[in-house]
């Protein structure tokens, strides 16, 4: 489906989810890759971008550009959250659909599932009830880029992939210890707290919600599988099937990181959703599973936040 003369646009390619893409392409030998920073190309500025894909005519589109952060982030900056992310992703489907791309790929995000969905979540899930409120702005623009494409592929015949993964961590993530997601925060967090000789760390909320969470290396693995042999215009879940507690991740990070503490929760902050295992019968039956367990990956993110520390803290 994506050959080595397709030229792939990854937008949105130095972080996490992007970084992933460019080292798979490279290692399998693409090189036709099209990267823009944000600094070169605005994806908010519909002039730009349209601009930009009459001149590079990509044939390939993955959309990992958007703005993404941890409960604290979203609630603290809602409106860019569902700004950036609308703006965004309406640009890059509507341009991929006038200069008539070949294959795109939309992430959604587990947090567009409803609030007390079912467990484990499947994608029939979406829009059946309220979302929770701490990330809501975010999910809904989400939301409306999965319509999105489903409404261009029912219409226009086209073939955008719909993906919405499980929690992801990885190399380059976002290792703040505010605005990020839980793995890198807990890795920077605690890092600090050990250097420091702090006997004890905060965790936000009660510890007992638990998530799913998926090595972002896999997540791009999936994705090939998919666009070589998924073709429903439906979303489609993809997971590692491994769960685990908020308690539970912070004690193994604490290992991982060789540092004793003792770990109490602040049960004045919010806990978000108590459950978000996904339901990846769809992709079981296509045959993909993920490789990489949790404490492999685990080890492979603390490794590279050590080799990049000098230029992330």
């Amino acid at each position: 489906m994506i050959s080595y003369s397709s030229k792939i646009f990854i937008a949105g390619h130095n972080g996490l989810v992007g970084q992933a893409f460019v080292r798979r392409f490279k290692k399998d030998g693409y090189r036709n890759l099209i990267l823009r920073n944000r600094v070169s190309l605005d994806l908010t500025n519909q002039v730009d971008l349209s601009c930009f894909f009459k001149q590079e005519k990509p044939d390939i589109v993955i959309i990992c550009a958007g703005r993404v952060g941890g409960i604290y982030a979203n609630s603290t900056f809602p409106a860019e959250f569902i700004y950036q992310n609308l703006a965004i992703q309406t640009n890059l489907i509507h341009q991929s659909f006038i200069h008539e791309v070949e294959r795109l790929v939309y992430f959604g995000s587990t947090c567009a599932y409803p609030k007390y969905a079912t467990q484990p979540i499947s994608e029939t899930s979406l829009l059946t009830g309220p979302l929770e409120a701490t990330n809501e702005p975010y999910a809904v623009a989400k939301i409306a880029g999965l319509k999105m494409c489903e409404s261009y592929n029912n219409q226009y015949d086209t073939r955008y992939l719909m993906v919405i993964p499980s929690n992801l961590y990885g190399p380059f993530d976002n290792f703040d210890k505010q605005n990020s997601h839980v793995i890198p925060g807990m890795i920077r967090r605690f890092y600090d707290a050990k250097k420091k000789g702090l006997s004890e760390v905060s965790i936000w909320g009660s510890g007992k919600p638990k998530r799913e969470f998926l090595f972002v290396d896999d997540l791009v693995d999936a994705c090939l599988f998919l666009l070589e042999n998924y073709f429903k215009n439906e979303p489609i879940n993809v997971g590692s099937q491994q769960e685990i507690s908020i308690s539970e991740l912070a004690s193994l990070i604490t290992q991982i990181i060789d540092y004793q503490c003792y770990l109490s929760f602040d049960m004045t902050k919010p806990d978000g959703m108590p459950l978000k295992k996904i339901d990846t019968s769809k992709l079981d039956l296509l045959g993909w599973k993920a490789a990489t367990s949790l404490i492999s990956g685990l080890r492979l993110t603390y490794d590279w936040f050590l080799s990049n520390q000098h230029i992330l803290l």
